[in-house]
């Protein structure tokens, strides 16, 4: 029985990440939030999972590494400095970072992937997605996680061909661009899909998560998978074996 402590758990995902630990059979070995002892957290479990906030990575990191035990890392809104010290403390423990940790979204981003890789630059790309009104960053760790698997489909840099927030006379579409919408409002959990659109023909991609525990389920998923692995970063792709 493993023992997975929660960063975070103050919230609805600690609610239902203690909900999902329980139904896989592994042990609660707490959870905390700000004013929590984490280093003794740390010490009791045997992988820890963070759905907290970018502000707080650095300190979780730093005492997952001093207590040598893997991280699932689930906390959305991340920049590229959070990225660098994710590169870093996985040269010492084992890290999963990922903008999503619902399993059918791994397998979206694994299909928007193929799917870039073999329509050519003439289908233009627009990946949409919808939230709660109480969501604070935009776009969604999940649409940038699509994203990525769209420009690595398409083998160029997300960060030269994205296209967000339009508004005015924008002019033409670029060929080859990214674009992105956000959407907000009501209580919805997470609706993302990706648009291939050609000329007179349109593929779309979509997931609709209708409630929290869906990633709850695959964040404690890889956390199980996560233990026993050599220092590293590792993807939710490589937990179901893409």
């Amino acid at each position: 029985m493993a023992r997975i402590g929660i960063i975070g758990s103050a919230g609805r995902m600690g609610a239902a990440l203690t909900a999902a630990i329980a139904a896989a059979g592994e042990e609660l070995a707490g959870g905390i939030d700000k004013d929590g002892d984490l280093a003794a957290l740390a010490a009791r479990s045997d992988v820890l999972v963070d759905f907290s906030a970018p502000a707080a990575l650095e300190g979780n990191l730093d005492a997952a590494i001093a207590a040598g035990v893997p991280i699932v890392v689930g906390t959305t809104g991340l920049e590229e400095r959070h990225h660098w010290l994710c590169d870093a403390a996985g040269e010492s423990i084992p890290i999963l970072q990922t903008g999503n940790t619902s399993l059918g979204v791994t397998l979206l981003a694994h299909l928007v992937r193929e799917a870039a890789s073999k329509l050519g630059e003439d289908w233009d790309i627009e990946i949409a997605e919808t939230h709660h009104r109480m969501k604070v960053d935009a776009p969604s760790g999940t649409a940038l996680l699509l994203g990525e698997a769209a420009a690595k489909g398409r083998g160029i840099d997300l960060a030269g061909h994205a296209a967000r927030g339009r508004d005015g006379i924008t002019g033409a579409r670029t060929s080859g661009e990214i674009g992105f919408s956000s959407l907000r409002g009501g209580s919805v959990a997470g609706d993302h899909s990706v648009l291939f659109l050609g000329d007179s023909e349109r593929l779309s991609l979509s997931h609709l998560a209708e409630d929290r525990s869906i990633f709850a389920r695959g964040a404690v998923r890889a956390a199980q998978w996560l233990i026993g692995k050599a220092p590293g970063r590792y993807t939710m792709p490589e937990v179901l074996g893409l």
